[in-house]
């Protein structure tokens, strides 16, 4: 079943809201404005992002490129029209064919670029995805080794992104509320989830090569690591690694935009025209910054972070609920009425020589984790315990 644009569109949105980097190099007068494309061709969700260089020292964000027209094309007659949502591009192909060469085609601004036709490479599969804590007060480490590669004799260039989900619980849970027509609490354990399940995508795309590994086959590259104090770690913690074989072209031109980047346009940082790019406008002389790159597949791994297999450090906060001692059911009414919290504690001990009702109150957000931005519905996947690979 094929998903609809709307939901397309929102997941699009999800993943890339990070993932547009200010592009901080030394750019000139005459390379300012000058069209930028981030994305790639392979199965599944094609995903792009347009942008625009701006001037020297701007405070702004790359300006979005909206309304142009940016397609697939395939040397076996295969077209795909990307759908755009506020200057992000997106379209679904189900597979490649491995014979065929594919170019990225895009309309804007009375000008016309496409990308050079090349063939998609395939991708080994991920071998393992393994975790390592070096010292109990170290972060926890992910590490990734691909499948060995057909051509030991090759070096191989790979690119990698990868998904986080994990559980959360409310600061507090309660199984009792404040019935005002009553005057008294009511048992209901269900008034919030128990847990929930936060996401996030990988802001960056990690790159790396075979080149210094014996055989060209890549073991235990670190790709990330998780703060052992993170929130992340306290329950359970999965991750889902995408992998993708790139060209030599593409991995250079990662690491050239990166050093460009990274060194805020110092003395040495290349111009956004001298970066390598195959990507050429047909209508007029205008430099392209950006390279697309063709994959015939991704190759994908979850793996899940089991807290006691670990060190993990627990943050142990003071009882942040409000507490009323001696209270009234009058009080009980004016809490829920006028300060909108709940019960979560009643200690009615009226009944014994000099007892009273003693009662604790919460806010929502501190009781449903949907309010923190988990979901309520527990992924599919979440029972299991062993890494599996797609």
């Amino acid at each position: 079943m094929r998903a609809s644009p709307f939901h397309l569109f929102a997941f699009l949105l999800f993943i890339l809201s990070g993932c547009v980097e200010e592009y901080e190099a030394d750019i000139s007068s005459d390379d300012s404005g000058l069209l930028v494309v981030e994305g790639a061709i392979c199965p599944g969700l094609n995903k792009f992002v347009l942008t625009r260089t701006l001037p020297i020292n701007s405070s702004y964000m790359p300006r979005m490129v909206t309304g142009a027209s940016v397609s697939v094309h395939g040397s076996d007659g295969s077209e795909y029209l990307m759908q755009e949502a506020n200057g992000y591009y997106a379209c679904s192909i189900d597979a490649l064919n491995p014979d065929a060469t594919y170019y990225l085609r895009i309309e804007t601004d009375g000008e016309v670029y496409e990308s050079e036709p090349q063939k998609p490479l395939p991708t080994e599969k991920i071998e393992e995805v393994s975790l390592a804590q070096e010292t109990p007060e170290s972060n926890i480490d992910v590490l990734v080794t691909p499948e060995a590669p057909v051509d030991p004799g090759k070096a191989t260039y790979y690119s990698w992104t990868y998904d986080e989900t994990w559980e959360v619980h409310p600061d507090y849970t309660t199984t009792i509320y404040f019935d005002i027509k009553t005057s008294s609490p009511v048992f209901d354990p269900y008034q919030f989830p128990s847990r929930g399940w936060k996401n996030m995508s990988s802001s960056t795309i990690l790159v790396g090569n075979s080149r210094n590994y014996e055989g060209q086959h890549i073991r235990k590259l670190k790709l990330y690591d998780v703060d052992r104090a993170d929130e992340r770690v306290y329950y359970k913690y999965s991750g889902l690694i995408h992998q993708r074989t790139i060209s030599k072209a593409e991995y250079e031109y990662d690491l050239a935009r990166r050093q460009a980047s990274s060194e805020m346009g110092g003395l040495f940082t290349p111009l956004p025209s001298a970066l390598p790019s195959n990507i050429h406008c047909l209508t007029s002389k205008k430099h392209v910054i950006g390279f697309v790159g063709c994959s015939l597949n991704t190759s994908e791994y979850r793996f899940f972070l089991i807290p006691k297999d670990f060190s993990i450090k627990y943050t142990y906060p003071k009882d942040a609920r409000r507490w009323l001692d001696d209270c009234t059911e009058w009080d009980c009414y004016l809490m829920v009425v006028k300060e909108g919290m709940y019960l979560c504690e009643w200690k009615d001990e009226r009944y014994m020589p000099g007892g009273v009702l003693q009662t604790a109150w919460a806010y929502d957000y501190q009781l449903d984790v949907r309010l923190r931005g988990a979901s309520a519905e527990e992924p599919e996947y979440w029972s299991l315990e062993e890494n599996f690979s797609y």
